[in-house]
């Protein structure tokens, strides 16, 4: 495979994993290569590729002479995420307490402003882009980019999660407190508060789904 293929079906296969994870291709639903190539405007061979690798991640089954299924995320696999997540944003708090800049403090309040004014709006999609960049601008100030690659990677997986998370109007304001207490720990430079706040932020959106009722998701 040519350096441009390779690139062409990674492109593909990350956009084909959003769409999964995102809820635009549910759990059973079939995936067909041609109408996927013709969607994203490629040959077969890009999709065929990554499906190949979507079905290494669990994602999808491939059945010989039938095509590709989607099998998604299981609520344990989710649980799962958010358990791992509680300790590495755990380890990303902590070491963004010590390596934290000014100029990424002001954006962690601006956001937090700009949450509040859209929670008022009750506009969830904003809330969820927020809540997007609140945590890129936590895995920046790590300073580690193996931990926000990983991170990153981990927040993708759990996206359509949070979002039914965030329609729960009781989760709201308890989300955007956690979201203030973590930053007054990141000013006070305190690795050891930012950390165990960190945690139970993770937490406490586990079980926020837990009372959801996981049918929402799964």
């Amino acid at each position: 495979m040519t350096k441009d293929n390779h690139s062409l079906s990674a492109r593909v296969f990350h956009k084909i994993r959003k769409d999964i994870l995102t809820g635009k291709y549910v759990r059973n639903e079939e995936l067909k290569e041609k109408a996927i190539g013709d969607e994203l405007g490629v040959s077969r061979t890009p999709v065929r590729e990554a499906f190949r690798q979507l079905e290494l991640e669990g994602l999808i089954s491939i059945v010989p002479n039938k095509g590709a299924c989607v099998i998604g995320l299981s609520e344990k696999d989710v649980h799962d995420i958010y358990e791992i997540r509680s300790l590495l944003e755990g380890l990303c708090a902590k070491w963004a307490a010590k390596n934290i800049t000014d100029e990424q403090l002001q954006e962690l309040e601006e956001n937090i402003y700009l949450t509040e004014f859209y929670a008022r709006k009750a506009n969830q999609e904003q809330m969820v882009d927020l809540d997007n960049k609140f945590h890129e601008v936590l895995y920046d100030a790590s300073g580690s980019s193996e931990l926000r690659r990983v991170l990153i990677e981990y927040h993708l997986y759990v996206q359509e999660a949070r979002s039914i998370s965030l329609s729960n109007p009781e989760r709201v304001p308890k989300f955007m407190n956690e979201h203030k207490a973590i930053v007054e720990a990141l000013k006070e430079h305190d690795s050891r508060k930012a950390e165990k706040l960190a945690k139970v932020h993770m937490k406490n959106t586990m079980l926020n789904m837990d009372e959801i009722g996981w049918g929402n998701l799964v």
